[in-house]
């Protein structure tokens, strides 16, 4: 390795000591829901009347949450390792909305689909709304406080395990460290560009860390974390 190909890293390695990595639970991918769900709650709590079947704007939500929803529960409950499912599951789940959505707001293209749709009208007041923020927001709560007891920090010479109540910290060493990342569901790298990571130190068991968003620029940080470590041992080694 050149020494001119790494001077950049060894100035990122001086103003990043170390890489902060936390493996989170796979709740994290229903944040759409959870947007959304607050948005349809706080529309839901102003308009009048949200449980007349003629109020399209409180009919167009409810389908908007529910379509999200099964979406994000088809994201957790499946991988989707190939652009080509991907694409096709896309293709279905936007047709299939786009139909209702076109048809409960145009009832005049085609009238008897539009009389069968029409009786598809799911209403939901405010208040289920409220309830199920308040469950899924509780749920992200307290998933985000226990990550702050259990994350790895990786610094230029050692890996770092904080877990437990107490602050438990386990140490590994970090030379001939080898990085890898795996993107096993398109969905999930979509959502949160999110990835397994892999940390091989030498002569010990893989770390594998599930569900690292935006794993590529954890790689990045952490590869020129190491590689300015490399250089500055060996202009070192030169100088002496």
């Amino acid at each position: 390795m050149a020494l001119g190909s790494n001077t950049p890293a060894k100035g990122k390695a001086e103003d990043v000591e170390c890489v902060i990595v936390v493996s989170y639970p796979k709740i994290i991918f229903l944040y759409p829901t959870l947007i959304l769900g607050l948005i349809t709650a706080l529309y839901l709590s102003f308009t009048a009347d949200p449980l007349d079947p003629h109020n399209k704007g409180a009919v167009v939500l409810n389908t908007l949450f529910l379509g999200v929803f099964g979406i994000n529960l088809v994201v957790l409950a499946f991988d989707f390792p190939r652009t080509t499912s991907l694409t096709m599951f896309f293709c279905a789940a936007a047709i299939v909305l786009g139909c209702v959505l076109l048809f409960t707001l145009k009832p005049e293209l085609l009238p008897a689909l539009t009389a069968f749709i029409m009786k598809f009208r799911p209403l939901a007041n405010a208040t289920f709304y409220w309830a199920f923020m308040g469950v899924l927001g509780g749920i992200f709560a307290v998933s985000f406080l226990t990550l702050s007891f259990d994350y790895w920090e990786v610094r230029a010479n050692e890996i770092l395990h904080h877990h437990g109540f107490l602050s438990n910290l386990t140490r590994r060493a970090t030379p001939n460290l080898r990085l890898d990342n795996e993107i096993n569901d398109l969905f999930e790298y979509m959502l949160l560009r999110s990835g397994r990571l892999i940390l091989q130190p030498s002569n010990e068991r893989p770390i594998v860390l599930e569900n690292v968003p935006f794993i590529k620029h954890k790689e990045r940080q952490i590869m020129n974390l190491l590689g300015a470590l490399k250089v500055e041992i060996r202009e070192d080694g030169e100088e002496t």
